[in-house]
């Protein structure tokens, strides 16, 4: 092999070298940034990135995958892409672009609408410094040569000078102090509201505040801004710098905290019982509303400037507090007390105290009042206006008034008749001073006046008192002993006419256990009769009962004695009967217990029983035997046989 040989194959080898080493991978999660060393058309003129091909840094950048690039001429910096979170903000500033103008302090992004086409940028206007958009959540291939994106967990720029990185790390200090990286979130339960102050934009006019509302129709929307989400819309809306009047309610606002602040403040809160006045300090002069004859300022319309006509009623309202104020007026009875010791609910009596008085007879009590006032909801407005508030009315106008009037009142009246006519002074005071009142547009509703006392080391009208005191206490006791005496005397007639009632009582039931008694006499002198009778009945029916009885006795026995043999017969029946009945009673032995006889002892008995029977019998029949005659031949009695027919007749009837 030659010499040439050799040296054209080390040329080739070179050349195959060099041209290898133009190639470049990049990897899918990150990106390569191209910067031109040399090139035909020279430098780039102004600004930093090359739009022509000049030498410096490229505006497009290479994604994942292999390049070729000629070797020496570039140089490819390789650079992570942008990822923002999930929740989070992420701001863009841009090194080349075109000047802000001197009142702007964000760059506009009205005619850019990718970050990532830094060719695009640059050629339709896009503007170097801190951008007005903003980034939400995602991944992007920035050039980050142009743009430097700042986040919550690091700063994405390929560094160029020491100065311009701190520069930066101060920007990423103000958006985090700023709370920008996360976006505003009101919840209903904070009961909050967001105000926003505006950084950029032209400046409000001379004498303004606060900047009005503009861009708040959905229906436009080349100019709304959703709630200063979009900083381009609001400026082109007319948006001014400054504080704003509308304000954030809840929800959730991705606003650029380097283009508006948000502060969070209270919501204004009218209790029930209250009306909220409102003095607002920004609007338009309107007309005023409570006539040329009112000298004491003026009344305007809802969204002017000075104090509405209309007070808000009792709830919430996001009502921004550097536009106006809210003062409330309570609807409620308010007690004014003048009493050093007690203050009233409200607090605006705090630094009221007792009127001192000096009355007709030179005494110098201090008198205690309290008066209770009432303020129509509708008029709260009217006192506003002329008062500035509710304090300054009491202690400006109600104090020097109500006080000049007991001082008057106090010196037509003794230290007794002020202690005495209580309830006529109440009564006029209430009356007189209603309509001094209703002039301020309030509404009296009552006077209360207290007990006077006397300054500190001042006996006297204590001792007037106590004198007072011992002389009503006399007037009682001999009222007392009137009533007692009165008392006394009623006491008398109640009990004469107890008396006469129990008397009376007792004369009532002596009349009526008469009558009792007599009724009583005359029921048992009818039931004695009634008894009489009744027992004659039952005699005369027992009498006829026992005659007839007898009467039939007597016929049987006639009627026996004819049937057994006549009166001799019937007799010797009786004495036998008798005789027998006596022996019995007796117990005494007629017939000897021992009988001689010849047979046995039964027929012995047996035979003496007959032998005594027959002996009595042989005696009697001869005793009765003519009594017995005589009877059975002894005619009948008429009478007897009359009775007999009367009681066949009477059997016959019953049958």
């Amino acid at each position: 092999m030659s010499v040439l040989a050799l040296i054209g194959y080390a040329v080739g080898g070179i050349v195959f070298l060099i041209l290898l080493s133009g190639i470049r991978f990049i990897p899918n999660n990150r990106i390569g940034i191209i910067e031109k060393r040399f090139a035909g058309k020279g430098s780039v003129k102004s600004g930093l990135i090359a739009l022509n091909g000049e030498a410096g840094y490229q505006p497009r950048i290479l994604r994942g995958g292999l390049h070729y690039l000629m070797p020496i001429q570039y140089v490819v910096h390789m650079m992570p892409l942008v990822t923002i979170s999930q929740g989070k903000i992420g701001y863009v500033f841009a090194r080349d672009g075109k000047q802000l103008d001197p009142a702007q302090v964000l760059a506009s992004n009205a005619t850019v609408t990718d970050f990532q086409d830094v060719e695009s940028f640059l050629k339709n206007g896009g503007q170097r410094g801190p951008q007005r958009r903003i980034l939400r959540e995602g991944t992007y291939a920035f050039n980050l040569v142009q743009f430097i994106v700042i986040t919550e967990e690091r700063i994405y720029t390929l560094p160029l000078s020491k100065e311009e990185g701190e520069t930066i790390r101060n920007m990423a200090q103000v958006i985090a102090e700023r709370g920008g990286f996360r976006p505003v979130v009101i919840k209903d339960t904070d009961d909050t509201i967001g105000v926003v102050t505006v950084h950029d934009g032209p400046s409000l006019a001379q004498g303004e505040i606060i900047a009005p509302v503009v861009g708040d129709e959905p229906a436009h929307p080349e100019t709304y801004h959703n709630k200063f989400q979009d900083a381009d819309n609001f400026l082109r809306a007319g948006g001014q710098r400054g504080r704003q009047l509308q304000v954030l309610v809840e929800g959730t606002y991705y606003v650029n905290r380097l283009f508006g602040t948000v502060e969070m403040i209270p919501k204004t809160v009218i209790e029930v019982g209250n009306v909220g006045v409102v003095v607002s300090y920004t609007g338009e002069t309107g007309d005023d509303l409570s006539g040329k004859e009112y000298r004491h300022g003026e009344l305007v319309n809802k969204g002017n400037r000075g104090v509405w006509s209309e007070p808000l009623l009792p709830g919430k309202y996001p009502f921004n507090t550097y536009a106006g104020k809210v003062i409330p007026v309570p609807t409620t009875n308010i007690i004014l007390k003048w009493i050093r010791t007690e203050t009233g609910a409200h607090r605006y009596d705090e630094n009221l105290t007792e009127v001192s008085l000096i009355t007709k007879d030179a005494f110098e009590p201090s008198l205690p009042l309290s008066v209770v006032v009432h303020i129509d909801y509708q008029k709260a407005p009217l006192v506003i206006q002329r008062f500035g508030d509710i304090k300054k009315l009491v202690e400006q106008t109600l104090d020097p008034m109500v006080s000049a009037y007991f001082k008057n009142v106090g010196q037509m009246r003794t230290l007794i008749q002020l202690l005495q006519d209580r309830s006529a002074i109440q009564q006029q005071a209430s009356s007189e001073m209603r309509e001094k009142f209703a002039h301020y547009n309030l509404a009296l509703e009552e006077v209360l006046i207290g007990t006077p006392s006397s300054p500190e080391n001042d006996t006297q009208i204590e001792t007037i008192l106590m004198q007072l005191r011992s002389r009503q206490v006399a007037e009682e006791q001999v009222e007392t002993y009137a009533q007692q005496e009165k008392a006394a005397v009623k006491e008398r007639e109640l009990r004469e006419a107890q008396s006469r009632a129990q008397m009376q009582t007792k004369l009532t039931e002596a009349e009526l256990n008469i009558n009792i008694q007599t009724d009583q006499g005359k029921a048992e002198y009818q039931r004695s009769i009634q008894q009489a009778q009744q027992i004659r009945a039952l005699a005369e029916a027992e009498a006829e009962k026992i005659a007839r009885i007898g009467i039939a006795q007597a016929l049987a026995t006639e009627e026996q004695v004819r049937a057994y043999g006549g009166p001799q017969f019937q007799v010797t029946q009786q004495v036998l009967t008798r005789f027998a009945e006596a022996i019995q009673t007796s117990g005494v032995d007629v017939v000897p217990r021992v009988v001689v006889s010849g047979g046995g002892g039964e027929q012995g008995s047996s035979t003496s029983s007959n032998v005594m029977e027959g002996l009595l019998t042989m005696l009697l029949s001869e005793r009765f035997g003519v009594m017995a005659d005589e009877s059975a031949k002894a005619p009948r009695s008429p009478e007897a046989d009359a009775l007999r027919e009367q009681i066949r007749k009477d059997m016959e009837k019953k049958k």
